[in-house]
């Protein structure tokens, strides 16, 4: 059932939401603020081993989908989640990916049991 004109906005969004995530090193980024209060950009080039302009970049999308906010002290710019909301999204998605990679590994061990082939 396709939704309404007045559900779209919505869903964008939430679809917008996902795009922010949807990079290893965003993904990356977002783990280290989520275990600290403030991280200066030095500190998250450090970590995650980006170049400072392509950290920039990935800030940015960050940003622009509401998922970190900055703060300028002098020459030191730090990162923060925006919403506290962020972490408990990773932490969900680490659960999720947890039993996804367990589903992924019972199914292989039951590939790998299954009888030999013939070949011809």
């Amino acid at each position: 059932m396709p939704f309404g004109d007045d559900e779209r906005p919505l869903y964008e969004i939430k679809a917008n939401l996902f795009k922010g995530l949807a990079h290893p090193y965003r993904i990356r980024v977002l783990e280290i603020l989520a275990a600290g209060d403030e991280v200066p950009v030095s500190e998250l080039i450090a970590q995650t081993g980006l170049e400072a302009s392509h950290l920039s970049q990935h800030l940015a999308v960050l940003r622009r989908y509401g998922l970190v906010a900055s703060e300028r002290r002098a020459s030191v710019v730090s990162y923060r989640l925006a919403h506290p909301q962020v972490a408990e999204l990773l932490h969900a998605a680490r659960r999720l990916l947890g039993e996804l990679l367990q589903d992924a590994q019972k199914h292989r061990a039951a590939a790998q049991s299954l009888p030999a082939l013939r070949t011809q």
